[in-house]
């Protein structure tokens, strides 16, 4: 059976792909961060891997590259926003660049032999119109778009200079009622017609397709190349008019502290899950260890700098004496711990003080694995045998 690969499969545009693809008889693997709805495709039709475009799972898409009964890749994944640049967090703007950009051209990679390859393989990507003139007020989702489209326009050409029939296709639409990528909810009704005209294009091996382009863009288009600043302008009051825009905070800021001395596998699970729960992660070290009575192996600055080269953590501070001296300075949303300090004075204190701040305190259960304090035990009791053979 002729398999696909759809990366943003549960949602939106992807799920009406997918949808389509079962029905023609194809058996669908859906990469995403969320499974489908239950009982919206057949169980029996598609296999769901959970990937998370930010933190790139380069195994999983070099095994799904592998196997010979993968015949096509469709990307849908892509988010975005109408906002002002002003309105983005650096963390929103990496995150953006991550998943329209980044691991959307790694992904193409791994499977770009099976592209180059003389054997028929199809395959299409969630471009926008964006990608194609200047567009304020999304101008981060536009730059995103824009680094994709000619990125697929690029290797087209040498996909052609190679010899393959293979192309890969740019889909560029400016809106399509149905997703949830607009804010409303999924309507596999209402995307069905859309989603059997991509599939149309990419088995032709297209490479570019523009929904309603002679209708609508192939106007625009020229507007836009005739006069960029005028037309600029002109998008721009037009989506300040049609009451688009969203500058609220689109970011979780998380923050949690610790003396992470001998650094050790529980402590990458606590930085793991912590920034499973938030979009940018602050971590304070502390100076040492005395507020536990407990001294330190590891330098100061040598624990910051291990800590900053987690891939989990976006910024490393000096801790506070107490966090509600830290919210001070970094206004986050989340204040991660341990579970063993609930139900403390300390942490009731917390608990009030935050309350009308609008900060969540997470709790972590405490789970077994490697310890500090079992690793300090060790080092000593290893440092006294070696006092005892001298």
């Amino acid at each position: 059976m002729d398999k696909a690969v759809i990366v943003g499969g549960s949602n939106g545009i992807g799920l009406a792909i997918s949808k389509a693809l079962i029905e023609k008889g194809w058996f669908v693997e859906i990469c995403g961060r969320t499974e489908p709805e239950p009982g919206v495709i057949p169980s029996k039709a598609f296999r769901f891997h959970y990937s998370d475009l930010c933190d790139f799972d380069e195994f999983l898409f070099g095994k799904l590259a592998a196997d010979e009964d993968v015949k096509l890749l469709m990307i849908t994944a892509g988010i975005g926003r109408i906002a002002d640049f002003q309105a983005h967090h650096i963390a929103e703007i990496e995150r953006i660049f991550r998943i329209d950009t980044v691991s959307t051209i790694k992904i193409l990679r791994i499977f770009y032999d099976r592209i180059l390859s003389g054997n028929d393989f199809y395959t299409g990507v969630m471009g926008s119109i964006s990608g194609w003139m200047s567009s304020p007020a999304a101008s981060v989702y536009a730059a995103a778009k824009a680094g994709i489209v000619r990125f697929i326009e690029s290797v087209n050409i040498e996909l052609e200079a190679g010899g393959t029939k293979n192309r890969i296709l740019d889909v560029s639409p400016a809106f399509f009622k149905g997703s949830r990528f607009y804010g409303g909810k999924n309507d596999l009704s209402v995307m069905a017609p859309f989603a059997e005209e991509i599939l149309t294009h990419v088995f032709n091996r297209e490479t570019r397709f523009i929904p309603k382009y002679e209708e609508t863009f192939h106007a625009v288009l020229e507007r836009y190349h005739t006069d960029a600043h005028e037309y600029g302008l002109h998008s721009y009051q037009y989506k300040k008019d049609s009451g688009r825009f969203d500058n609220s905070k689109k970011v979780v800021i998380g923050y949690l502290s610790g003396t992470f001395d001998l650094f050790h596998i529980g402590h990458l699970n606590l930085l793991r899950r912590a920034k499973q729960q938030c979009d940018y992660l602050i971590v304070g070290v502390h100076d040492s260890g005395k507020w536990k009575g407990k001294e330190t192996f590891i330098p100061f600055e040598e624990r910051k700098a291990i800590i900053g080269a987690c891939k989990y953590v976006d910024r490393v501070v000096d801790s506070c004496l107490e966090d509600s001296d830290a919210w001070d300075l970094w206004h986050f949303d989340r204040l991660f711990v341990g579970s063993d300090y609930k139900g403390t004075e300390r942490f009731k204190k917390y608990e009030e003080y935050f309350a009308d701040k609008g900060v969540e305190i997470v709790y972590f259960p405490y789970t077994q694995s490697t310890s500090s304090t079992q690793i300090r035990k060790t080092v000593l009791l290893k440092t006294k045998d070696i006092e005892i053979d001298k």
